[in-house]
């Protein structure tokens, strides 16, 4: 069995709250639960979790002003997962603004968001695989041997570096500027070169096979799944 997962699962809607937390006690993992958003600081700053799983729209202090002032005052701050009914972008941009790690926009399926608490656990750990697959795509750490139906694939060091991390977190979302800093560090160049550095990644991984696996999500960032 994989490493318990310590979650706080910060919703006003209680039903939905047992929900999760029935879902993710039965994986092994351990819930707890705030309905307010000053409670949810409360336990976030007190407590000691992985991964937070956050609604936006929260009395007492809504999820954007919750992820603003934790990220400000939390020594050793948990991965947060925003919970959304508003879907725009500039909804989403919002959130990746205030603090938060990855997104799921409402209603969600349960397996999907337990894929993404098992990522963003694992962004601070060390990585432990050799080998990485997202559906029929696989890179081996070791050889950096990447394959798709079977099919070898070459990339140059930039792109492997890319597609490591997007598989890394995969069904994640990883924000540009964080691609950016794996290539450039603090420096990036002036030019939009990550672009053209993915243009290259998905000619390769994607464009010849019949479903895409690498999504672009629109002045936000980058996914690598199968949906």
């Amino acid at each position: 069995m994989s490493e318990a997962i310590r979650v706080l699962i910060v919703e006003d809607n209680r039903d939905l709250s047992e929900i999760v937390g029935d879902y993710l006690e039965a994986d092994g993992h351990v819930p707890d639960f705030a309905f307010d958003g000053k409670s949810a600081l409360r336990l976030a700053l007190t407590g000691t979790y992985d991964v937070i799983v956050l609604d936006i729209m929260m009395p007492a202090m809504d999820g954007l002003e919750f992820c603003s002032q934790y990220r400000e005052l939390a020594s050793n701050p948990a991965r947060i997962i925003m919970l959304t009914a508003r879907d725009t972008r500039e909804d989403i941009l919002e959130g990746f603004r205030r603090g938060a790690d990855d997104y799921l926009v409402k209603p969600f399926f349960l397996p999907e968001l337990l894929a993404r608490i098992r990522a963003l656990s694992r962004r601070d750990r060390p990585i432990s695989q050799a080998v990485l697959q997202v559906g029929d795509l696989t890179f081996n750490r070791q050889t950096l041997e990447v394959k798709r139906e079977n099919q070898n694939i070459d990339l140059n060091p930039s792109c492997l570096k890319l597609l490591g991390r997007l598989m890394e977190d995969s069904p994640c979302v990883v924000p540009r500027h964080e691609l950016e800093h794996i290539l450039w560090g603090d420096k990036p160049p002036d030019s939009d070169v990550l672009k053209a550095q993915l243009y290259k990644l998905r000619n390769a991984v994607d464009k010849p096979f019949k479903r895409p696996l690498i999504h672009t999500l629109h002045r936000i960032g980058y996914r690598i799944s199968e949906g």
